[in-house]
């Protein structure tokens, strides 16, 4: 059996409710730079490799564990977030202000549709998710992954079986995505079983841990 260890990051100033700025910028919040430190500390694995998405909340919430385990990380470039609407549409908002885009964004549920330049349609965010997949029976065991929510819970909606293709689908998952237990450092472990298949679980009590100490807790 192969185990891969993915964690959502630690609170960035976005979940804290900062205002806008580009996607792959916004850092940890200080609140989540100790989550980060934390979490170095609660995770029982020695690694084989540490992939990191080239966000910089990622690699802020890896930073203290790979000091910690002596590894360095290496950025994937199918890890990122999904870049619903582009940051210039929703300059200087804060998450109160911006939540009425996105919703509005998720009840059209147009998955082809892209909110600027720098924004990607559902279509383009599920087809990375894909791209990442595939890859999974090519990573090593023991390969922690430091990625994102709303990236995670594709990837577990895909391992579950359902279509990521039209906007009925699109608005399942939203209500899947909303409903996922997923605070800021959530660890879910990725499984193939000895037929091949891949399948995903929590790890209930360092996610419960963190859970209960960590009353902010807002997805993006």
């Amino acid at each position: 059996m192969k185990t891969l260890t993915f964690i959502r990051h630690a609170e960035s100033l976005a979940n804290a409710g900062g205002v806008t700025m580009p996607n792959h910028l916004i850092p940890l919040s200080p609140y989540g730079q100790n989550q980060a430190r934390q979490l170095a500390d609660a995770l029982d694995v020695t690694p084989s490799g540490v992939l990191i998405s080239a966000f910089l909340r990622t690699q802020e919430t890896a930073k203290p564990f790979c000091e910690r385990v002596s590894a360095l990380p290496v950025v994937h470039p199918l890890l990122h977030e999904f870049c619903t609407i582009d940051p210039a549409f929703i300059e200087g908002m804060n998450i109160e202000q911006r939540r009425p885009i996105t919703e509005g964004y998720w009840s059209e549920a147009n998955p082809d549709k892209r909110m600027g330049e720098d924004a990607e349609s559902f279509h383009e965010f599920a087809a990375r998710v894909i791209g990442f997949e595939k890859e999974l029976d090519g990573l090593a065991d023991a390969t922690v992954i430091f990625g994102h929510g709303m990236w995670l819970a594709l990837l577990v909606w895909r391992l579950l079986g359902f279509s990521t293709q039209g906007s009925s689908a699109m608005q399942a998952f939203r209500r899947f995505q909303l409903a996922l237990p997923m605070p800021n450092c959530a660890i879910y472990t990725l499984e193939r079983s000895t037929g091949g298949n891949w399948s995903a679980r929590a790890n209930e009590a360092i996610t419960q841990r963190f859970s209960s100490s960590i009353m902010r807790h807002t997805f993006r």
